[in-house]
């Protein structure tokens, strides 16, 4: 049983799945770094001074009431909160994944897919559909059993 297990686990396909995991959850770590830390300041500053990690509606207030400057304050009061900023950083993370997945890897793969694909569309009209009958010379499908004009078998 381990003897297959190892098996299952070094095949190669299932290695590059695991590399592929590890690095996606790095580059979301990086994403999402550059929406908070970069991406958002100078949104929020353009907005009015508008901290996007801190926005949220209180739903209940916690042991002190409200209001409360930040959303850490609410939640070390044990306020119930809808934190709709920190889900608009999420959406925002989303989607510079999607466009780089998108950008980078699904598109450069169509690209390479479509060229391919057409080589080989090449390839095939490229190649003869006609022969030559080698007892009248007359030009016959490559296909043919048997010559059309002087009935020889081929």
């Amino acid at each position: 049983m381990l003897k297959e297990f190892k098996t299952f686990i070094m095949r190669g396909n299932v290695v590059d799945l695991a590399v592929g995991i590890v690095i996606g959850a790095a580059f979301g770590a990086i994403v999402n770094s550059f929406v908070s830390d970069v991406l958002m300041p100078p949104i929020g500053l353009l907005l009015g001074n508008v901290d996007f990690g801190n926005l949220f509606v209180v739903l209940k207030e916690g042991a002190t009431s409200a209001p409360y400057d930040s959303l850490a304050a609410a939640k070390a009061a044990g306020a119930v909160t809808i934190n709709y900023g920190v889900f608009i950083n999420a959406l925002i993370s989303f989607l510079i994944v999607a466009a780089a997945i998108f950008f980078f890897i699904v598109r450069p793969l169509n690209q390479m897919a479509a060229k391919q694909k057409a080589k080989e569309a090449a390839a095939v009209s490229a190649a003869p559909t006609t022969k030559d009958c080698p007892y009248c010379a007359t030009s016959i499908p490559v296909k043919a059993k048997k010559c059309p004009n002087c009935t020889s078998g081929l």
